[in-house]
C-alpha cells in the first residue's frame, strides 16, 4: 500500500513549548527515522525548532491568524481543509484533540487524556466541557483515533457513547540525546539556575501545577518530613502555576518566607536543555498524580537516570512498570515513601538503573509506526 499524503497540523504547539511541543517534535522525528515524510503546517516561529529535529519534512507557514485567541480554531475549520485540498493531502493529522469537522481528507486525531470524563473535578469547568466535547466529536467524525496509552483508550470507550471499536495506542517516546543521565557539570548548572547552594540536594517535580498533579498533598508530605528532619532536601517545582487554588495558597505562604528558609522553590519553566540535569541530578523525582493520559515527565525522568516516586493511577504503570516506586495519593503515604527512598540510596540507585533501561523501550520510531498505520488505514475506516 502506498503511503498516503499527510498534512500534519502542528499549529497547536503552546507558547511554553511544553509536553505538546515535545510530542509533536518527537513524532516528526520518529516519522522521519522510519522514512515517512509529511507536510507540516506550523506557526512561523515554531518551524526552526521542528526543522532542527526533523529536517526532512516539508514545512508550511500557517497564517498569523492562528496566533490570535480563537484564531487557530477558526483557521482549523476553514483554512486547514482548504490547505489540504491545495496540497492534495489524503490525510489531515491533528495531534491535540481538535480537528476540522468537515474536510475531504481523512482525519486522524490524537486523544492524550480522558480524565476530563473520569476526573472532571481535576480540571477547570471550561476546560472540561471543551475537551469532553471535542473527544465526543472526534469519536463521531474522525476516521481514526490514536490514544497515548491503553488506559486512555479504555477510558474513552467506557465514557463515550458508541465509542469507536478500534482506538490505536501510540505510546509516547523519549529522545535519549535530550533526556540522559547528566554530567556533574550539567547538574551544577541546573543547581545554579534553580538558585541552590553548591552541592545542595533537591527533590524534583516537573509539570503544570493543576489539581490532578496533587501538589497540595506533596507540599504537606514534604513539610512533615522537614519538620521531623530539617536536613530533608528542598522541594523544587518546575512548571507554571495553574488553576489549583489550594496549591497556589500553599505556595503563596511559602513565598512569604525569607528566601533561605523556603522549603519549596518554584523554578518556573526551565529550558529544555536543563531538564535532564534537573531531573537526573535530583535525589528523586516525585510525581504524585491523580491520573494521567500518559505521564511524559515520568518517562523523561527515567531516561534521565532519576529515581521516580509516582502513583498507580490510570496510565502511569504502563510507563513506569516495576522500574519506579509507587505511593498512594494522600500526604501521609507520600511522606512515608519519600522518607523510605531518601533513607535508602541503594534502592534509589537500583530504581534509577531499572528506569533507565525501561525508558529505552519508548522510542519515537515505535510511536511513529503506530501513526503510519493509522494514516494508511484511515481510508479503510471511513
Amino acid at each position: 500500500m502506498a503511503q498516503p499524503r499527510v498534512l500534519f497540523d502542528a499549529t497547536s504547539i503552546p507558547p511554553s513549548h511544553g509536553g505538546v511541543a515535545r510530542f509533536i517534535s518527537g513524532l516528526l522525528s520518529g516519522l522521519e527515522q522510519n522514512g515517512e515524510l509529511v507536510e507540516v503546517v506550523a506557526k512561523r516561529h515554531d518551524i526552526p525548532a521542528l526543522h532542527a529535529v526533523a529536517p526532512g519534512h516539508t514545512y508550511l507557514v500557517a497564517p498569523a491568524l492562528v496566533s490570535l485567541r480563537g484564531g487557530r480554531f477558526l483557521w482549523e475549520q476553514t483554512g486547514l481543509p482548504a490547505l489540504a485540498r491545495r496540497r492534495h493531502a489524503d490525510v489531515i493529522y491533528s495531534p491535540h484533540y481538535t480537528f476540522p469537522l468537515v474536510a475531504r481528507a481523512w482525519r486522524v486525531v490524537t486523544l492524550h487524556d480522558a480524565t476530563f470524563f473520569s476526573s472532571p473535578e481535576a480540571h477547570s469547568r471550561l476546560k472540561g466541557v471543551f475537551f469532553r466535547t471535542w473527544i465526543r466529536w472526534a469519536n463521531a467524525r474522525a476516521d481514526r483515533l490514536v490514544a497515548a496509552s491503553r488506559a486512555t483508550a479504555d477510558e474513552v470507550q467506557r465514557f463515550v457513547a458508541h465509542a469507536q471499536g478500534t482506538i490505536d495506542v501510540g505510546y509516547l517516546g523519549v529522545d535519549p540525546s535530550v533526556f540522559a543521565p547528566p554530567t556533574p557539570e550539567a547538574v551544577d548548572t541546573a543547581r545554579r539556575e534553580i538558585g541552590l547552594r553548591p552541592d545542595q540536594p533537591w527533590i524534583a517535580f516537573l509539570g503544570t501545577i493543576e489539581p490532578r498533579k496533587n501538589i497540595p498533598a506533596l507540599i504537606e508530605a514534604h513539610a512533615s518530613l522537614r519538620a521531623a528532619d530539617p536536613t530533608t532536601p528542598v522541594l523544587v517545582l518546575s512548571g507554571a502555576r495553574g488553576w489549583d487554588e489550594a496549591a497556589n495558597d500553599a505556595l503563596d505562604r511559602n513565598a512569604g518566607l525569607p528566601p533561605d528558609e523556603r522549603p519549596v522553590i518554584e523554578a518556573g519553566y526551565l529550558p529544555l536543555e536543563l531538564l535532564s540535569a534537573f531531573l537526573g541530578g535530583s535525589e528523586l523525582v516525585v510525581y504524585p498524580s491523580l491520573g494521567e493520559g500518559f505521564g511524559l515527565p515520568v518517562l523523561e525522568a527515567m531516561s534521565s537516570g532519576a529515581t521516580v516516586l509516582t502513583t498507580r493511577r490510570l496510565s502511569i504503570p504502563e510507563v513506569g512498570g516495576d522500574a519506579v516506586e509507587y505511593t498512594e495519593t494522600d500526604s501521609e503515604s507520600i511522606a512515608t515513601r519519600l522518607r523510605e527512598l531518601l533513607d535508602d540510596p541503594e534502592r534509589r540507585a537500583a530504581l534509577a538503573a531499572a528506569g533507565l533501561a525501561r525508558s529505552a523501550r519508548f522510542t519515537w520510531s515505535e510511536c511513529a509506526a503506530v501513526y503510519s498505520r493509522a494514516f494508511a488505514e484511515a481510508g479503510a475506516s471511513s
